[in-house]
Formats: structure tokens, sequence, C-alpha cells
């Protein structure tokens, strides 16, 4: 087993699922815990991850320096680099900032002979203010990148070993082979290669759940009509699926899911309009929290509304999957980057049980339990749908005329993307109401109007992404048909940022 140590880092957890589908056994234990938890579970190896906090703050996070005398192999990830460096003798100071892609060089000698020798030059993830400086006695650079001096270090003796980026990302070259190199040839580990079971899934819904129904929220989307498909096939017809229309979806959404829970899944739909609620409730919202957690909180009273109809059932279903909770602050030491409605939104008062079984799971291994479960491709493959809907695509107030706006973007956006056979080789696209205001020529005279955002890119699980290399061609006619066919906008723009730093949405 791998111990990984979490310092807050939004990967820290994609560190372990890495592992996990290599086939290397994880656990997880916070820094104050760490030296306890290393004595009793013995593993064969540390990972300290990433995180938020500052090595030169008083109140940054640490484990105790016994932890490096165990004769255990270390893996510094990031802010565990810099801790270690810290701990050890080293020096770390405030630096030029990184987030996103850089090129990571492996030095001509490289000295990690018997342990990462298949260290490779490439493209890595870097999200840092801070960099070590000197090293620690023992020390060797193995890599550095163009700001990055210390990018890769080992300390052959001890087994220690750092890397400035973050090779658990999936935008990292070579990163998984060089968690598999310290877990294998480091460690010692042998893999025992982890499989997808949605049977093991079902099992558990059936054995939480009992005879209770589940009101499920359910919108079409790839995460919520997963975790139906697979509460369905547990409880059968306690399902309760329910649709809420808030007027913030894609239209004919509501068809979307008719389709979905009368064809393929059989269960007694229940869909609510409540468009005239969720606009009464934005009305004067924007701030993006406050808006998050409105629409998290009136999802809720809807659902626990229809409880009191369903007075057996005791669980409230959701599709929340990892991206959801980690951005929401879901491990301890975490930093909170946004709510999301499923998740940092809920009510303390909440009269249902959550029920929530992929929520360790990233979008791809969702996917791929849906098409084992029995899903067709069209359903899994489907591009996410943020649950919040057009209201996070408005920057700003929600109001009846911008949301019509994004909708028409948006629309046009998938469908030239549809055109030019690129929707289903993007992991996302769309289109953004900037709030932000150009001049404009129309019709011989001056138009001041807002600017419209379109956000494409590729991704595996949403926790990294770059964005997509759409032909100019193709948005080129988007920009055209935009300026033309949304009523009230000067320009275009096309957002070309990576996350990291970006997420995925603006709001």
């Amino acid at each position: 087993m791998i111990l990984i140590i979490d310092f807050g880092s939004q990967t820290a957890h994609l560190i372990g699922r890495r592992l996990r589908a290599l086939g290397v056994a994880v656990e997880y234990s916070d820094p104050e815990d760490a030296l306890a938890t290393v004595k009793t579970k013995h593993p064969k190896g540390i990972i300290l991850s990433g995180g938020p906090n500052d090595i030169s703050h008083d109140a940054s996070l640490s484990v105790d320096r016994q932890i490096f005398k165990l004769g255990l192999p270390v893996l510094g990830i990031c802010y565990g680099w810099q801790l270690m460096a810290h701990l050890l003798g080293g020096a770390v100071k405030h630096s030029k900032k990184e987030y996103g892609p850089e090129f990571f060089k492996v030095l001509p000698c490289n000295p990690a002979r018997k342990y990462l020798m298949k260290l490779h030059s490439g493209t890595v993830i870097m999200s840092h203010g801070d960099t070590v400086t000197k090293l620690p006695k023992g020390f060797t650079a193995m890599g550095s990148t163009k700001q990055v001096r210390y990018a890769a270090v080992i300390n052959e003796k001890e087994k220690l070993f750092g890397v400035q980026f973050h090779p658990e990302a999936d935008h990292t070259e070579h990163g998984a082979e060089l968690l598999k190199n310290f877990a294998v040839d480091v460690c010692g580990e042998t893999l025992s290669p982890f499989v997808l079971n949605p049977k093991s899934i079902i099992g558990s819904i059936k054995k939480t759940v009992d005879n209770s129904k589940v009101i499920c929220a359910v919108s079409g989307g790839v995460d919520s009509t997963v975790v139906a498909f697979l509460i369905g096939k547990a409880i059968g017809k306690n399902l309760i699926p329910v649709y809420v229309e808030s007027g913030l979806m894609r239209p004919d959404t509501d068809k979307r899911v008719r389709h979905i829970f009368t064809k393929l899944i059989h269960a007694n739909l229940v869909i609510i309009d409540a468009k005239k609620r969720f606009m009464d409730a934005l009305k004067g919202v924007t701030d993006p929290e406050i808006k998050r957690k409105t629409i998290g909180k009136l999802y809720i009273d809807i659902f626990q509304e229809q409880a009191i109809k369903h007075q057996d059932a005791k669980f409230l279903g959701q599709g929340t999957i990892y991206s959801d909770v980690i951005e929401s602050k879901g491990s301890r030491h975490a930093s909170h980057i946004k709510s999301h409605h499923n998740v940092g939104g809920l009510p303390k008062d909440m009269k249902l049980t959550l029920l929530e079984p992929l929520r360790n799971f990233y979008k791809d291994e969702v996917r791929e339990l849906g098409r084992l479960a029995g899903l067709p491709e069209d359903i899994v493959g489907e591009q996410p749908f943020p649950g919040p809907g057009y209201a996070v695509r408005v920057r700003g107030e929600v109001s009846p005329i911008r949301l019509d706006q994004v909708k028409i973007a948006d629309s046009i956006v998938v469908e030239e993307m549809r055109t030019a056979k690129l929707y289903n080789k993007v992991f996302q696209c769309f289109a953004v109401m900037t709030g932000a205001y150009s001049t404009a020529v129309k019709g011989d005279g001056r138009v001041f109007a807002e600017v419209v955002a379109i956000r494409a890119y590729e991704s595996k699980d949403i926790m990294t992404s770059q964005w997509t290399r759409i032909p100019y061609d193709v948005l080129a006619k988007i920009s055209s048909r935009i300026v033309n066919e949304v009523p009230n906008v000067s320009r275009v723009v096309y957002d070309i940022t990576t996350k990291p730093p970006a997420t995925m949405e603006w709001e």
C-alpha cells in the first residue's frame, strides 16, 4: 500500500486514482495524523501531495520530520516537495507563478539510475507560486523547466524524491509512468489491476436503501442518468426520478429525460415546472457563489416537497462525482473553489439522506460504469452540462433577456461543432455571456453591446484540461452567426486558457 498524505491539493485524490488504475492499493491521511498512520498501516511508500498553502506562512501545514527517517521511500509533489526541502534544510522562496503546461527537461546526467530511470522530457502541468531555491543535503537535480531549476530531484541514499509538477494530471506527459516507477520500482509494490464493477455499487445501494424509496435528481446528463440507472437496478420501482424544469437547461432537455426514463429506464418519472420559481429566486443575484447556493437550495426545497408526497422516500439520489466534491472543498485542507449546487449549496436542515454512489469516481469512470451497466453510447458519451445550467454561463444577473441570448449562442456553438464533426471530439463546448461590453458597428451605426465568449476543451476527468484547437473556418462561422443572430452582441472571443489555472465554467 502507498500512503498519500493529503495537503489539500485539488488533485490529491487523483494521485490515488492513477495508482489505483495501475493496480496499486492506496490510503489517505491528513498531515497531522501522518506519522501515526504510517506506524499503524505500514505502507511501502509515502507520497506528499500538493496543496494551496505557503511554506513561508506560520500556519502552513506540515508533517513530523520523523517521516523522512523511517527508511520508507517518499515522493513529494509540488507543495509536498517544497515542504520536504524546507524540513530537511533546503530553502523555499516566492517565485514567478506557473499555472498550466510547461516543458520539463531531464538533465543529461540523470542520477536516478536505480529508480526513476524512465523519467522523460516533455510537457508537465504546473500550479505553484513558490519554488525550492536551495537543495537539502544529499539531494541532486534530475530535471528542470524554464523557471524551475529543481523541477525533479533525488536523494538516492535516503530514497527521497521531489517533483515540482503534477504527475497525476492527465496532461502531464509520462506522469502515470513516473507514479508507476515510484510505486513498483522504488517501493516494490505488486500490481493487482483495478476493475470497475457496477454490480458492487448496485449491491451497496441495495444494502443502504433496503425497502425505502429514493427520490433521484435527474437532468438528462451523464452523471445523474448513470446514478439513476444503478439505483433503479438496485431497488426497482422504489426509484422516483424527478426532473425539475428550471428553465436553465438546454432546449428539449425535458424530451431527453422522458426518453431516458420511459424507453431506457422504466420508472415513474416526475417532471416539475419550476421556471418561474428559479427566475424569481435569481432576480438581482450577481455573485457566482450566491447564485450557485440559491439554485442548490431551491432544488432541495423542491425535492423535499416531493418527499412529503412520498412518505416512504428516505433518500435523495444525486449524480455527484469527485470533481464536484473537491472544488466545493471536499477534503479537510482543500481550498474552496466554487460551491457545486449538489455539494456546496445543500442546506443543513435537509430531511432526506444523501445517496451519492458515484461520489469518489471521475467522469471517465462514470461513463465506463454506465457502459458496463448497459446504457447506450449516445447517453454515456454526451457532453457534460452544469447542474445550475445556463445560470453559470451568464456572468452577473440571469435576466430573461440574457438567458435567451446565451441559449441562442450556445445552440449555435453546438450546431456548428456538430456540422464540423467536432462535437464528439471535444469534452465540452459552449458559449458564455461575459458581462463585458464593447463597441460595435451595425448598420453603419454605433452599438455598445455584450461580448460572448466561446469555450471548448479536451479533458479526461475534468481535473485538468487543454483548450481545443478549433479550425479557424469553424470559429469564423460560429462568430459570424452569433453576432448576427444573437440580439445585442458586439463581438465573440475564444477562451484559450488551460486548467489550471482556469476552471471549466466561468462561474
